[in-house]
């Protein structure tokens, strides 16, 4: 073997030993969202492409994962099989405290909030010929309550109790996904359907469009006591004209997207994950239409009933969001 030779496998032995530790060094974490059409899903989706941007600095890889909601992703982050997830402030309170669908897992005391995201009002969608004009009219029809494990049917759940009902005051209760619900409105397989969702959706847009479904507002007594009960709920109104065939606002209630993290994830990568969003705040919020209103002075103390996590917290005290 050449002397050049030598010296160049050498130099190939010291340059694979020097990349071993940047190697080692980089660490993959994961989001859990919800479905592929929703909304957690395209904002999970926007937090990675932010973090991936700055992999070089930090060594941190992110990737999405499309599941089945925020009550999955909140079982998800006890059991450590997801870093960080997309919640409903209502279901983030219920699992730190092991309440409504947790009540038989029992209270996570490690769960950690980072910020809170988009207003998800709860919306109702008829077929235009199930003929609904109040949700009290669904009782007897065929109607979606959301799968199991997603905060939807969270929601749907602790809105019957709220009713009175149950799931057997409706002649079909389906557990579709999310994406399932609009093809099968439009289909006649369900004459409506529940979910929380971020507007402009999607998962709306498509049913109003190809056979005129209907918002359907949620009031009364009911919602007014859940509301005044429970701080992470707030009255919303859907804007008329935002969906097509529906030109007057819908009144209505809902929660708070947010993000959320186990105790255990080391603060550094909290703490990157946050600067990551917030850094590059205006790019973040141009990656989805129910992004394009966040305020960041509300995004750390609203929606967030668990305590906020070291590593996110570090980052507001340096922006002087918090003392």
């Amino acid at each position: 073997m050449t002397r050049t030779r030598l010296m160049g496998c050498a130099l190939a032995l010291l340059m694979g030993a020097t990349a071993l530790p940047a190697l080692a060094q980089q660490k993959f974490v994961t989001v859990g969202t919800g479905g592929v059409t929703g909304v957690y899903y395209a904002a999970g989706g926007a937090l990675c492409r932010l973090v991936n941007k700055d992999r070089a600095t930090h060594g941190l890889r992110c990737s999405v994962e499309s599941t089945g909601g925020s009550a999955y992703n909140a079982n998800a982050i006890k059991a450590g099989e997801l870093d960080f997830g997309m919640a409903q402030s209502d279901v983030q309170y219920n699992a730190l405290n092991g309440a409504g669908a947790f009540k038989d897992t029992g209270a996570n005391d490690k769960l950690r909030a980072v910020f809170s995201l988009h207003p998800e009002p709860f919306t109702v969608l008829a077929h235009p010929d199930a003929g609904v004009t109040a949700f009290e009219d669904f009782r007897g029809k065929r109607f979606n309550v959301g799968n199991p494990g997603s905060g939807t049917r969270n929601s749907m759940e602790v809105l019957l109790g709220a009713l009175g009902w149950t799931l057997a005051d409706f002649s079909l209760a389906s557990e579709l996904k999310a994406d399932e619900h609009g093809p099968a409105l439009c289909d006649g397989k369900i004459d409506g359907f529940f979910y929380g969702v971020g507007h402009p959706s999607a998962n709306i847009q498509d049913p109003t469009t190809t056979c005129g479904a209907k918002l359907v507002a949620l009031t009364g007594e009911a919602v007014d006591k859940l509301v005044a009960a429970n701080s992470y709920y707030a009255k919303a109104t859907i804007p008329g004209g935002m969906y097509n065939g529906n030109p007057d606002p819908v009144e209505t209630y809902g929660v708070l997207a947010t993000v959320i993290t186990s105790a255990d994830t080391p603060e550094d990568t909290v703490y990157a994950v946050t600067k990551a969003v917030f850094d590059n705040f205006d790019e973040f919020k141009a990656l989805h239409p129910a992004l394009a209103h966040l305020d960041p002075a509300k995004m750390v103390t609203d929606g967030l009933s668990a305590p906020l996590h070291p590593g996110a917290a570090k980052y507001y005290k340096e922006k002087g969001w918090l003392q």
